[in-house]
């Protein structure tokens, strides 16, 4: 940077230069010349001394000062140079106004001013001797702009404590106004804040973090900022920083993530996600060999424990939407939904033991300190952890920290696995999904949410891909099954904030479930009546999805939702609810009278009667799928069903 200042500073130096020489030769007007020259040297003597010191000049300012100062030179040297004038006839030629003298000599007052205080501001705080900087001229127009050039000096040359102090005053800046954030990633803003996060003291680290999170409101910044190097300097954090800053790290992880999902895999090449996991996994769950990653072997969850379900090599049925021909019973039934309350209600209960006793939970090692009875085989799966994550001293953080932590941790997963296959695959083929699991249990009220926010948006992800569906979610990991018992109790309970996200999380997953689940009905069909308009939308959405043609098994979840009630509540919503509620609720109603057309229950409830009502609704036919679906939905009932059963048809 020094090379490009000195650049910046050659010009204005030769024309200080210039302007000296040509004020000595004036013929005319020679005092106000006299003045220029004075005010010119004492601004040649300060740019030269800008020179001298250009491995400290603050770029970004010296820029627009510069830039502004040879502007002044420029009109005071054409000036000067109208005062060379010799002769009767060119004097009399040659006009100056005499406010131009009083005009360029009040501009090269104020190129002094602003070049002094580039000179103060770039010092080290030792020179500066705590000297109060005030505002440039150039700052009339805009005082901000100075105000930020400060902090950002500050940051490259202050003390740690002042370093600190200059990212909590960028971070006031950046979230009052989404100007003054951008205006700091202009001047350069986000370089010193990164190292200050990295090498700064706690208080500093957090407040640079917030302030990069603050910064990254748009795309365009959220770039910019990642091709500054956010993402390994974060990952250095997760993996070594304190806590009350991983905390504030994963946060920031989040906004980015969210502003701007393109740099999701930014994140993930630098093993952010894995890290974020680590910390969820903190003092939730065993470190098993089951729930861990085989790095080595790049093994996923699922392979790990399906090899050992599985000792003679049977293969698993590849096709999760052609399960129905299998006469197994559903991972959802009663004796492994029991195995799998037992290993989620097991690690909670060591988990709170170590807690109550003030120890760190249950992990391998000390299970082997405890008792020699290991033999080595179990050694060395135990063994199987996160290879790189330090964990040391986190067990003696506060219980709010460690919440916290877990808060941010989920949160950030939730947004770096919207819409991400490669994100989602990694999180579940981690100990992710238990976690979640556990979490959703027992967590912290924002812990939970975000827990489900997470859920919903991987779900939604396997609902697009089926390979990440049939690894992630296939019947017999122990996993997916505590995800979905913990889903389950929530819609059952319908009364707390994870309803919808649970909800969602549900029906992306209904082309996951086997024929002989029935369960997952019943629930959904209670939430449509007398609910909320979004929840009860939710839920027809949901419903939408297990009886929708693309679900193999759509005859025997049809099936279900007649069996638990659900015609008479869908023609209620069709016939009186709210628009967004009303077309899926008819979307959902065709469906069933498309596959189940032969039930007694659509006869008796006149469900045909609906039908010909909906095609007479000009809002409703006119959305696509309705247009398609009805005519052959109606037609299929009308089949089946003879006319005395029809009411007045």
């Amino acid at each position: 940077m020094a090379g490009i200042v000195k650049e910046i500073l050659a010009r204005p130096i030769q024309l200080a230069d210039q302007v000296t020489k040509t004020a000595d030769d004036a013929h005319s007007f020679k005092q106000d010349c006299m003045e220029l020259k004075s005010k010119t040297e004492k601004l040649a003597a300060l740019l030269r001394q800008a020179a001298r010191a250009s491995n400290d000049l603050y770029e970004r300012p010296t820029r627009r000062i510069i830039d502004d100062t040879e502007q002044v030179l420029d009109k005071a040297l054409a000036l000067v140079i109208k005062c060379r004038a010799n002769g009767i006839m060119k004097r009399v030629f040659t006009i100056i106004p005499a406010a131009a003298f009083r005009k360029t000599s009040m501009q090269l007052e104020n190129s002094i001013g602003d070049v002094s205080w580039l000179l103060r501001v770039s010092a080290s705080a030792d020179d500066r001797d705590d000297e109060y900087l005030g505002l440039p001229p150039i700052a009339a127009n805009e005082p901000i702009l100075c105000l930020i050039w400060e902090q950002i000096a500050i940051l490259y040359t202050g003390s740690i404590e002042e370093r600190s102090d200059a990212a909590a005053s960028l971070v006031s800046l950046a979230r009052d106004n989404d100007r003054y954030g951008k205006l700091i990633i202009e001047e350069g803003g986000v370089v010193p804040l990164l190292k200050l996060a990295k090498e700064g003291s706690m208080e500093g680290q957090e407040s640079a973090s917030r302030a990069i999170g603050l910064l990254g409101r748009d795309p365009e910044s959220v770039e910019h900022i990642v091709n500054a190097g956010v993402c390994s300097v974060f990952a250095k954090i997760l993996k070594e920083g304190q806590m009350k800053v991983q905390s504030m790290v994963a946060w920031a992880v989040s906004e980015l993530a969210a502003n701007h999902p393109k740099c999701q895999d930014h994140f993930a090449q630098n093993n952010v996600i894995r890290l974020l996991v680590s910390h969820l996994a903190f003092e939730t769950i065993q470190e098993h060999s089951k729930y861990a990653i085989a790095n080595k072997q790049k093994m996923s969850i699922h392979s790990v424990v399906m090899a050992s379900n599985n000792p003679d090599g049977t293969k698993e049925n590849e096709d999760d939407d052609k399960q129905s021909g299998f006469a197994v019973s559903h991972p959802m039934g009663n004796q492994n939904s029991s195995q799998m309350r037992n290993v989620v209600a097991n690690t909670i209960a060591m988990n709170n033991e170590a807690h109550s006793k003030n120890k760190p939970p249950m992990t391998p090692n000390n299970q082997q300190a405890k008792g020699g009875n290991v033999n080595a085989k179990q050694q060395n799966n135990h063994n199987v952890v996160l290879s790189g994550t330090s964990i040391k001293g986190r067990e003696y953080e506060d219980p709010i920290t460690k919440t916290k932590m877990k808060a941010m941790a989920a949160r950030a997963l939730w947004q770096l696995a919207r819409g991400n296959v490669a994100v989602c695959h990694s999180i579940t083929e981690s100990r992710a999904l238990l976690c979640f699991a556990v979490l959703l249990e027992k967590g912290p009220e924002d812990v939970q949410s975000y827990s489900a926010m997470a859920l919903m948006e991987i779900t939604a992800v396997a609902e697009q891909n089926s390979d990440l569906r049939r690894s992630a979610f296939k019947p017999t990991s122990p996993a997916a099954k505590a995800v979905v018992e913990q889903l389950l109790k929530i819609i059952e309970k319908a009364d707390t904030e994870l309803l919808i996200p649970s909800v969602k999380a549900i029906g992306n997953l209904a082309r996951t479930f086997r024929a002989t689940e029935t369960r997952l009905i019943g629930p959904l069909v209670k939430l449509l009546d007398e609910r909320e308009p979004e929840v009860s939308m939710e839920a027809v959405i949901a419903l939408n999805k297990f009886a929708c043609t693309e679900n193999f098994l759509h005859v025997n979840h049809c099936k279900a939702i007649i069996g638990g009630g659900g015609t008479k509540h869908l023609i209620q919503l069709v016939y009186f609810g709210e628009q967004m509620v009303q077309i899926p609720s008819l979307i959902l109603l065709a469906y069933i009278a498309l596959h189940v057309p032969d039930s007694e229950v659509l006869a008796q409830e006149e469900v045909l009667i609906v039908l010909e009502w909906s095609t007479k609704q000009a809002h409703l036919v006119d959305e696509p799928l309705i247009e398609t679906l009805l005519p052959e939905a109606k037609s299929r009932l009308e089949l089946y069903q003879s006319r005395g059963s029809r009411g007045f048809y």
